[in-house]
């Protein structure tokens, strides 16, 4: 019991620390929405997205090769010392290449290039506390882990609370006016993070002079082995979730249009909170309960009754999308982009049925066929935004995120059935997405049942009714329990 209670406790901390940076970004969109028109706020979107992209490729995925290795060698120092050197050097390397060819990046992407400085700065000081964060997991230290990294999203969000709302009104005529520069909205919010990631750096600065400087070309190249196919996914996954921004403005389209798109895909947030907190409490449950003779039928349940809730989440979300969109994008400027928010919380929802639906291959030892999977949900969404975004402009893009996470969850549960079958109840979950989905489109797109919310609440009574209706007997074993 004391197992399971420990890992519990260390699920429940290293969801916290990775949740909480996920709603700091969805609290500070109303803040960039208030400080920034909606170019600038494009211009950050579209940062952010690149920075996604590139500590990706930076890590190339050297923190699961570590904790492969941390787990498998004997002489635990020689892994530590072999990856944080690897990730010094090419981050040392990215640096100086970086900072040579920075006005060149900022030209071919029409950028300031201060900002280029900024996001370089960014990307090192980031990849440098990789393996040190890594080390905290591998060492069962989740409450350090959790403190630092929550240490780092408090800083950035009070520096951007203090540049955007309140230095703009208390630097006249004091000494606070050095630090203050008009029209510098998005400089301030890189040099957040930039801060934040710096002082991060800092407080784990101490591992580099705690290693033993050697480097093991062998045991490198054998991580560079597991970590590539990692780094191949991980970038298919980059281009799923956040290429649609830079895809947008390469094909031209106008950046006020790319700010509104951005400010109101943030809306998708609700579904990646519950996504992300759900993965981090499962996964571990999957592992664990692998070898149990009821495996599959318990997959399956699990399964359903994530799609029950992510349905319900759906149609809550759409029902009262009308008061969330003037709490997180209090700008009605923005609003001509709220037509995409459906598309994306049910990609992200999509998304989350993907997760579930994986457990196949993670648990046969085939994590190549997730790459493959996400290699496949990239190349649709490279190819559905190069042809509907010329007609459709960022309806487009959202179109191709849905097709993208749909496509990926329906071939991994294709694949899945095939290697690792798993009793889904594919009646009553294709029924509760079939009924979310109709009764969020009636709500959201027929303008006469969305003027009252007197449908949306008879919409999420009829649903929670229906999942009653189904789920009954379970329901009923559970009050009995209480």
């Amino acid at each position: 019991m004391s197992v399971y209670k420990s890992l519990f406790k260390q699920t429940l901390i290293y969801g916290l620390a990775t949740v909480l940076p996920r709603m700091i970004s969805f609290m500070l969109n109303p803040v960039y929405v208030h400080a920034l028109p909606k170019a600038e706020f494009a211009d950050v979107s579209i940062i952010f997205s690149y920075l996604v992209f590139f500590n990706v490729i930076l890590s190339y995925g050297m923190e699961t090769a570590f904790f492969r290795f941390y787990n498998s060698e004997s002489n635990k120092n020689k892994v530590i010392a072999t990856s944080m050197i690897s990730l010094l050097c090419s981050s040392l390397i990215f640096l100086f290449v970086g900072f040579f060819y920075q006005e060149t990046v900022a030209s071919a992407l029409n950028i300031k290039t201060q900002y280029i400085t900024y996001t370089i700065g960014i990307l090192v000081l980031d990849a440098l506390v990789i393996i040190p964060f890594s080390k905290l997991r591998a060492e069962k230290k989740p409450m350090r882990y959790a403190i630092i990294k929550i240490g780092n999203v408090a800083i950035n969000f009070g520096l951007n609370i203090f540049f955007l709302l309140f230095l703009p009104t208390i630097s006249k005529d004091n000494i606070l006016n050095v630090i203050y520069f008009e029209d510098f909205q998005v400089g301030y919010i890189f040099v957040s993070n930039l801060i934040a990631s710096f002082l991060t750096l800092v407080v784990l600065s101490g591992n580099y002079f705690k290693i033993n400087w050697h480097f093991d070309f062998n045991l490198w190249k054998q991580m560079m082995r597991y970590g590539l196919p990692i780094l191949v996914a991980g970038i298919g996954f980059a281009v799923n979730e956040h290429f649609d921004k830079i895809l947008l403005e390469r094909l031209q389209v106008p950046k006020d249009d790319i700010g509104a798109y951005s400010a109101c895909y943030k809306l998708g947030m609700f579904m990646v909170l519950f996504r992300t907190a759900y993965t981090l409490g499962i996964e571990p449950f999957f592992f664990s309960h692998a070898d149990k003779e009821n495996a599959t039928q318990t997959y399956a349940t699990i399964t359903k009754y994530f799609v029950i809730s992510g349905s319900f989440i759906f149609l809550f979300v759409i029902v009262f999308i009308d008061i969330l969109k003037v709490v997180l994008v209090p700008n009605d400027n923005y609003w001509d982009a709220m037509k995409v928010v459906p598309l994306i919380v049910l990609a992200n929802f999509f998304l989350g049925i993907y997760t579930n639906l994986s457990v196949w291959y993670k648990l046969i030892n085939r994590t190549q066929v997730g790459a493959y999977i996400s290699i496949v949900g990239a190349v649709l969404t490279l190819v559905l935004n190069f042809w509907l975004v010329p007609s459709y402009s960022y309806y487009g893009s959202a179109v191709a995120t849905l097709v993208a996470y749909g496509s990926m969850m329906f071939i991994s549960y294709y694949l899945g059935q095939k290697k690792y079958p798993i009793p889904y109840d594919k009646q009553k979950i294709g029924g509760y997405l079939a009924v979310s989905t109709i009764l969020s489109a009636l709500s959201f797109y027929v303008p006469q049942l969305r003027q009252s919310f007197v449908f949306g609440i008879f919409a999420l009574l009829l649903f929670g009714y229906y999942i009653y209706r189904n789920e009954k007997q379970t329901i009923l074993k559970i009050v009995k329990r209480k």
